[in-house]
């Protein structure tokens, strides 16, 4: 199964519909976001490329609120405190904006890790659970938006970078 993964969108709305627009290109159903999304109309694209949506609040969603109200409008979207451990099939995920909020034995109890906050792509392993930050969906620090697929039953990321002028900041 192909997840989309997604982090620090920070309301960078053309980003965040382009990104999707390649996730949905890739057979991508659903998109785990590692928190940032900022204001609430950031949920707006999701909602409108029609995946679905499991995500954590990260440091920077002030109206948390706000950002509930806007994804209980969606189909299939949900919101939850960071961290957040998720069963998707036989898969345990642990999705979490800032890495270091989790401790080493947590980690072991997943599968596979998603986390934000770095803005950086990486990807790592511990022993069987693979760590992935699919970077910074608005492009803000790091000059390009960025987010990943995992294929949760062989483990394959491919990492996802726009190009061109438009999104270089």
């Amino acid at each position: 199964m192909l997840v989309g993964l997604m982090s620090d969108t920070h309301d960078r709305l053309p980003a965040t519909r382009e990104l999707l627009k390649e996730l949905t290109q890739r057979g991508v159903g659903m998109v785990l976001h590692a928190g940032d999304y900022c204001s609430p109309f950031a949920l707006q694209p999701f909602h409108d490329a029609g995946v679905a949506l499991a995500g954590v609040f990260g440091h920077n969603d002030g109206d948390q609120e706000g950002l509930r109200a806007l994804a209980a409008q969606g189909m299939g979207h949900e919101l939850f405190e960071s961290p957040h451990s998720l069963a998707i099939g036989a898969h345990k995920i642990l999705l979490v904006h800032d890495i270091g909020d989790v401790s080493p034995r947590s980690l072991k109890r997943h599968n596979f890790v998603v986390h934000g906050m770095e803005h950086q792509q990486s990807m790592k392993t511990r022993g069987d659970v693979l760590i992935i930050n699919p970077g910074e969906a608005c492009g803000w620090l790091h000059g390009a938006p960025t987010c990943a697929v995992v294929d949760l039953d062989t483990k394959r990321v491919e990492f996802i970078k726009l190009t061109g002028s438009q999104w270089a900041y």
